[in-house]
């Protein structure tokens, strides 16, 4: 499809790992469409997940206030607006540019369904195609080329971890929401019987936790968590070995790297169309046949039933075989 100055805005205003499964609709975008100018609104906080992303030719932050937003946004006077986040801001935006615009169906009743009634009419397809259909009317396809995660700068792996932990499996302990996460006496024992050494990742709100399984687990276990900006935790996620992650963003950034990814799943599932994406290697742990589970579509901070069996009764050793195999 030719187009000479097509101009379009794509939406997402979060989350780290949302945005970068909004990936392959940028890549496609600016690769298919001739002459495309690609801009990309998002939030603050997640302008280091597309600062380097070569596909994007304006990004635009979301700091202020949205009439502010708005104001910076109408005198580029898009052709298009692809909506991937959907809320009732981004309809705000929507009806002030006055453009056409196409919007992500975010499946809501489906998801309730399924969390309440626990009666799944999802369909079995992955949110990436999902976002895709939002640009099929400009004739844009899947390319197939999966995730795009573009660090800001290379780094230098002697100068970020121990001598020790220059090979490694990265576990990524954190997670948004606290029944997303294994409690810490379970990623303890897991960090324990892996053969090989393990670096611990995840925000400053993971690092005293980190720092206590660190210390149960042994000398094999360096803690990362807290250490190092996003982009620094991105590139330790490239070099390892492996991935252990839960259900969070850095998975989605190990899938974009294609690296082995092994993840864990307490209170969302993966029909939610959130598990990794095309990665060559990709092993699911969860625990099946809780009545209780899924209990939200994204999370809560304990469990509501009070017992955390989604995340108390996964099989560890499942896990152990796979790794050190």
């Amino acid at each position: 499809m030719k187009n000479d100055k097509l101009k379009i805005l794509v939406i997402r205003f979060s989350s780290i790992g949302d945005i970068v499964l909004t990936s392959p609709v940028v890549r496609c975008l600016k690769t298919q469409l001739e002459g495309i100018e690609l801009h990309y609104l998002t939030k603050k906080a997640f302008e280091p997940v597309l600062a380097a992303n070569p596909y994007i030719d304006k990004l635009h932050i979301f700091d202020k206030s949205l009439s502010d937003c708005i104001n910076e946004l109408k005198p580029e006077n898009f052709d298009y607006v692809i909506d991937l986040h959907h809320n009732l801001r981004t309809l705000v935006i929507k009806t002030k540019l006055g453009i056409r615009s196409s919007s992500f169906d975010k499946l809501n009743w489906q998801k309730w369904l399924l969390v309440n009634l626990k009666k799944n009419v999802l369909p079995p397809v992955h949110i990436v195609d999902r976002y895709l259909k939002t640009v099929e009317f400009l004739g844009v396809k899947n390319d197939n080329q999966g995730l795009d995660y573009f660090l800001q700068k290379e780094y230098e792996l002697k100068d970020m971890l121990p001598a020790s932990h220059q090979r490694y499996i990265a576990m990524v302990i954190g997670a948004q929401h606290g029944t997303k996460r294994l409690p810490e006496e379970k990623l303890t024992e897991l960090c324990s019987k892996i053969s090989f050494p393990v670096v611990l990742l995840g925000g400053p709100e993971d690092a005293e936790r980190g720092e206590r399984i660190a210390n149960a687990a042994g000398s094999q276990v360096f803690n990362a968590c807290g250490k190092f900006k996003l982009d620094q935790s991105a590139f330790l996620v490239k070099m390892s070995e492996k991935v252990i992650s839960h259900d969070t963003g850095l998975m989605h950034i190990a899938a974009a790297f294609n690296k082995p990814v092994y993840s864990i799943w307490g209170n969302t599932v993966p029909e939610f169309g959130m598990y990794p994406y095309k990665t060559d290697e990709s092993y699911i742990f969860q625990v099946n046949g809780l009545n209780c589970r899924p209990c939200s579509k994204i999370g809560h901070e304990t469990c509501p039933k009070g017992h955390f069996n989604c995340m108390n009764k996964i099989n560890l050793d499942d896990i152990i075989t796979k790794i050190n195999g």
